[in-house]
C-alpha cells in the first residue's frame, strides 16, 4: 500500500470519527427545527378564522334568483353565528357592480384583490343551489397552507374533445380537469392577487364566454405556467340527504326547483324554426318526441308545407344566423294570429326538449317581469360586451320581455345575423337581465362531463350529429311519471 494513500485515509477516518458527535448533534438540531416548523405550520393553519373566508354567491339579477341567493347568504351567516364566529363577508355577485361581465368572474379579480387581499385568506365561490356545511368547510380549508397559491374544487373532465371547449386537449381530453361550480370552488388570496395583476396587465383575450368553469380553469392553468385544479373530496355534488354525503362540506339538490304548480301547457307557445331541406328528417323527430307535449306549437320555414304544416313568414332561409326569422316570430307572437300566452319558447328543429320539466321550472318565474331564460353565453364581457341566450338549447321569453324588445325598436342588421346574439345586444341596451339555467344545453349529452350531468335533471339538448336523437330524448328527457311529483318545492 502506498504510504501517501494510507496517510490520507487515516486522516480522513480520524476527521470523520472526530466529527460524529457533532453530526448527530446537528441532526438533532435539524430535527428540532423541522418539528418546530411543523408545529408552527399547524398553529398557523389552525388559526384560520371564518372571517378570513370571503363567500361569493354566483347570483343573478332575476327576482327568483335574488331570493335564492339571499336565502343562501342568510344560511351561511346563521351557521357562522351558531359557531360563535365573527361573520364573514358573503357577497352576491350580481350586486357588486352594474357590469354585465361580472358573472364571468375573471374581470372581477382586481376588485377582489383590492378589497380582500390584505385581511382575507380564501375566496369561496358558490352557486345558488349549493348547500354548505360551514363547519366542515372551515375544517377543509384549514388543511391547506393559505400562504400558498391554491385552486380547489371538485374536478370534472371531458371524455372526448368537444366543441363547447373548442376541442381543447384533443389528444387526451381527460388530462385537463376543471371545477364543477355546483360543488363550490375556492381560490387562495395569494393566487387571487397574482391573477388580478395578470388581468390588469394583460386584458382578457377571449371574445366568447361559453363554458365558464372550463375557461376559468384554462386561465388559471395558463398553458402550464400556472396551477391545475386540486381535487377536494369534501366538495360534493351528492344530494344532501344521501348517506354517501356524510363527509361532504357541500352538497346540491338533484331536482330542478318547483315554486308552485307547474305552468300549464296552454300558457306556453312553442315556435320551431326549420327550413325546407329539413322538413323530411328533423321535423319528424320533433313530432315523434316532444311536440306531443305542447298545447300550442307552430313550425316556421321558408316554405309553406300544409302536410306538416309549416308557416312561411316571408323571410328567406339563410345559411348563417336566423335573425330575420326570429324577429318575425316575436312579432307574430304578440299578434292576434296565435293564442295569447305568458311564455314563448323558440327552438331549432334539432333541439330536444322536455316541456313538462320546463313547465315545472317556469313556476319559479314571474311572467309579468321581462324574463329571457336559457343557457347563457357572453360576448366581449371584459370589454363592455353583452350576454345572450344561445339559441340551440332553447330561448324562453316572458310576454313582457317580448313586448319590451319590440317596443324598443331594436331589430336585425341583416336577416342572416345571429338571432340569439342580436337579442342579447337588445336586452343589454334595455338593461334587461339574461337569466342562465344550466339545465338548457346547446350541445349533445356526450359533449358534457358525465359527472356534471349526473346531478342534473336536464331540460334540453341540441344537435342530431352522430347520435340517434329519438334514443337521446328517451334516455335523457322523457319522464315516466309527472315531473312535478319528482321535484323539490322551493319555499321562497
Amino acid at each position: 500500500m502506498n504510504r501517501g494513500h494510507f496517510h490520507f485515509g487515516y486522516k480522513t477516518a480520524f476527521v470523520f470519527w472526530s466529527l460524529v458527535p457533532f453530526i448527530f448533534a446537528n441532526q438533532d438540531v435539524r430535527d428540532s427545527v423541522s418539528k418546530a416548523q411543523e408545529v408552527e405550520r399547524h398553529l398557523y393553519e389552525s388559526q384560520l378564522r371564518l372571517r378570513e373566508v370571503v363567500f361569493v354567491i354566483q347570483s343573478q339579477r332575476n327576482s327568483f334568483h335574488v331570493q335564492r341567493a339571499k336565502r343562501l347568504q342568510a344560511d351561511l351567516l346563521q351557521q357562522t353565528e351558531v359557531l360563535q364566529e365573527r361573520p364573514p363577508a358573503v357577497l352576491l355577485l350580481h350586486a357588486l357592480s352594474d357590469s354585465e361581465g361580472d358573472w364571468s368572474i375573471l374581470p372581477l379579480l382586481p376588485y377582489f384583490s383590492s378589497h380582500f387581499g390584505r385581511n382575507s385568506s380564501w375566496l369561496m365561490f358558490l352557486e345558488e343551489e349549493t348547500n354548505v356545511n360551514v363547519e366542515k368547510l372551515h375544517s377543509v380549508l384549514k388543511k391547506f397552507d393559505r400562504r400558498k397559491e391554491w385552486f380547489l374544487g371538485k374536478p370534472l373532465h371531458d371524455d372526448e374533445s368537444t366543441i363547447i371547449h373548442h376541442y381543447a386537449f384533443s389528444e387526451n381530453p381527460s388530462a385537463f380537469e376543471y371545477p364543477d361550480f355546483s360543488a363550490g370552488w375556492a381560490l387562495s388570496i395569494p393566487l387571487v392577487r397574482r391573477l388580478a395583476s395578470k388581468v390588469q396587465k394583460e386584458p382578457l383575450k377571449s371574445d366568447f364566454t361559453i363554458d365558464l368553469k372550463h375557461e376559468v380553469a384554462l386561465y388559471i392553468w395558463d398553458e402550464g405556467k400556472g396551477h391545475r385544479l386540486t381535487a377536494v373530496p369534501e366538495l360534493c355534488t351528492l344530494p344532501e340527504q344521501s348517506t354517501r354525503s356524510q363527509h361532504c362540506a357541500t352538497t346540491v339538490g338533484v331536482r330542478p326547483p318547483l315554486c308552485g304548480e307547474p305552468v300549464k301547457r296552454e300558457d306556453i307557445f312553442v315556435a320551431v324554426k326549420t327550413c325546407k331541406k329539413f322538413h323530411l328528417d328533423r321535423v319528424p323527430v320533433v313530432k315523434k318526441t316532444w311536440a306531443k307535449q305542447a298545447s300550442s306549437l307552430e313550425y316556421y320555414s321558408d316554405h309553406a308545407d300544409p302536410s306538416i304544416p309549416t308557416i312561411d313568414l316571408g323571410v328567406p332561409n339563410t345559411d348563417r344566423g336566423h335573425c330575420g326569422k326570429t324577429f318575425a316570430i316575436l312579432s307574430r307572437y304578440v299578434s292576434d294570429a296565435v293564442p295569447t300566452t305568458d311564455w314563448l319558447l323558440i327552438v331549432d328543429d334539432d333541439t330536444l326538449i322536455s316541456l313538462p320539466r320546463l313547465q315545472a321550472l317556469l313556476s319559479c318565474y314571474n311572467p309579468r317581469e321581462p324574463v329571457c331564460l336559457g343557457e347563457r353565453y357572453g360576448y366581449g364581457l371584459s370589454q363592455g360586451g353583452y350576454s345572450y341566450i344561445t339559441g340551440g338549447g332553447g330561448m324562453v321569453f316572458s310576454r313582457e320581455a317580448v313586448l319590451r324588445l319590440l317596443a324598443s325598436g331594436c331589430k336585425c342588421y341583416s336577416d342572416d345575423a345571429p338571432d340569439d346574439m342580436v337579442v342579447g345586444m337588445c336586452l343589454s341596451a334595455l338593461r334587461l337581465p339574461v337569466t342562465h339555467s344550466p339545465l338548457f344545453h346547446q350541445a349533445r349529452p356526450e359533449d358534457y362531463a358525465r359527472d356534471f350531468l349526473a346531478h342534473q335533471t336536464p331540460i334540453s339538448f341540441h344537435k342530431h350529429w352522430n347520435i340517434d336523437p329519438i334514443a337521446v330524448f328517451h334516455q335523457w328527457l322523457k319522464d315516466d311519471v309527472d315531473v312535478s311529483s319528482k321535484t323539490t318545492r322551493e319555499e321562497l
